[in-house]
């Protein structure tokens, strides 16, 4: 049988690729080694949160008083928070399935390797069985970055070092934890386990958290974490990893910082060697593999999509994708486009940013006009947040009067980001803007009340 469409890897790109090709009458396959649902799935972005919500009950518990409820003895029960995460990941998995074997995709569960070209299309091995698809879609997703620190290889043979797919399997809290690395999922485990009891240190190489988050933004997030009792060393390398202690330098001084367990957090790669693109010639261009706005390689009838192709390493970024790759093999035109994706840093509180902060928007040149405001000026946000001290941020472009950056910390700031981002997207205007009607009272009107600042 030679299938129309043969996808490698089933992760967020992979997946929603096959169903999406599936329901449009294509004849697909899908390939994926490990898990279907991928590392977002199973090892990232649900997991995670299953985690970070029993700590925003326990957090909630806790400090009930402030909102008139007691609560005595709130404890966090860390393997019945594991037994629930491994349940919600099971019900997800299942349902995926549910949804490619609706849509008739087939499956294999197995590595999938490409053979090679023949005459009907590219072939590609998987379970000592070859397939044959017209057409191929690379999503083999990313793996954590592990840096040549010395004592990290030992400490990971060991189970000392860890990387995001362990931390959500361990079964008990540790002690002392050290996350290296201040983004995102270094940023998400330190508030769970500092909340379940770890006393955690995060060591960054940068003078701040966060990435590319704004600095203001994320100054706050610093600040709520060293008031819930996180460390930070900032501005600081870790030159050593031994059983029991991270050795680290900042300001040209050796420090060690306690661990019973670490946490390798500093990034994620492309996989994109060892499934055989060389063997078809797809390009590679540091590590990722080489794409257009429609998803396509320079091999044609071969298409890229998610963290593969290293432009922004988000599950929500690699369904768009996906659903571009397959409008273009089905006749249909369409591009993905990236300056208005939403990025949101899970924690309590929530971040949530879309298009330019105000470092990117002076390195482009444009001239914009910021405003900031605090979450104060949301009735929903004061009545929910005891001594709040969220902010909402605004940029616009001053020469066409268009929403070009939103910034915000606080509750649902996760939920409200897509708003802001459909604003950029669609070009709207401050004038437009102001002319919406946004629910009262609700945390979301604090995009309203920022824009009426201008």
């Amino acid at each position: 049988m030679v299938y129309d469409l043969i996808i490698i890897g089933g992760g967020p790109a992979g997946y929603l690729a096959a169903e999406r090709a599936g329901h449009e009458g294509l004849n697909t396959l899908l390939i994926e080694k490990r898990f279907v649902g991928g590392v977002c799935l199973n090892e990232g972005c649900i997991p995670s949160k299953a985690l970070l919500y029993s700590a925003k009950v326990l957090d909630a518990a806790r400090h009930g008083e402030k909102y008139g409820v007691t609560v005595s003895n709130a404890a966090l029960n860390h393997e019945a928070v594991i037994d629930r995460k491994n349940k919600v990941v099971k019900t997800l998995v299942t349902g995926i399935k549910a949804k490619l074997k609706k849509n008739k995709v087939t499956l294999v569960e197995g590595f999938g390797e490409i053979a090679g070209r023949n005459s009907e299309g590219y072939e590609v091995k998987a379970n000592n069985e070859t397939y044959t698809g017209k057409r191929l879609l690379i999503a083999t997703g990313s793996m954590p970055v592990i840096p040549p620190i010395p004592g990290t290889k030992e400490g990971i043979e060991k189970g000392y070092v860890l990387t995001n797919r362990e931390i959500l399997d361990l079964r008990t809290v540790p002690a002392s934890l050290v996350i290296v690395g201040g983004g995102v999922i270094g940023l998400e485990m330190a508030s769970y386990f500092n909340s379940a009891g770890s006393k955690v240190t995060v060591i960054e190489m940068l003078d701040h958290i966060a990435g590319y988050t704004d600095r203001e933004i994320s100054d706050i997030l610093l600040k709520n974490y060293q008031k819930k009792g996180v460390e930070f060393k900032l501005g600081a390398k870790v030159v050593e990893i031994q059983e029991g202690a991270v050795v680290y330098e900042s300001n040209g001084q050796k420090f060690t910082a306690q661990a019973d367990k670490v946490l390798m957090s500093i990034g994620r790669r492309p996989v994109a060697d060892g499934i055989g693109l060389e063997k078809i010639g797809v390009e590679i261009e540091r590590g990722r593999i080489k794409t257009d706005e429609k998803g396509k390689t320079n091999v044609p009838e071969v298409y890229a999509a998610g963290d593969v192709n290293g432009f922004s390493m988000l599950a929500h970024t690699a369904y768009r994708e996906a659903e571009v790759c397959i409008n273009n093999i089905l006749g249909k035109k369409d591009i993905i486009r990236y300056n208005a994706i939403p990025s949101v840093i899970y924690t309590n509180p929530e971040v949530g940013c879309v298009g330019e902060t105000e470092e990117s928007a002076k390195e482009k040149g444009i001239d914009y006009e910021a405003v900031k405001i605090s979450m104060m000026y949301s009735g929903r946000y004061v009545a929910e947040n005891e001594g709040g001290d969220g902010i909402c941020k605004v940029l616009i472009d001053k020469k066409y009067r268009k929403l070009i950056g939103v910034h915000m910390i606080g509750s649902y700031a996760s939920e409200i980001i897509y708003g802001a981002g459909l604003m950029i997207e669609t070009e709207m205007r401050v004038e437009d803007i102001k002319e919406l009607v946004f629910p009262h009272p609700t945390v979301c009107e604090i995009i309203r009340e920022a824009i009426f600042e201008i």
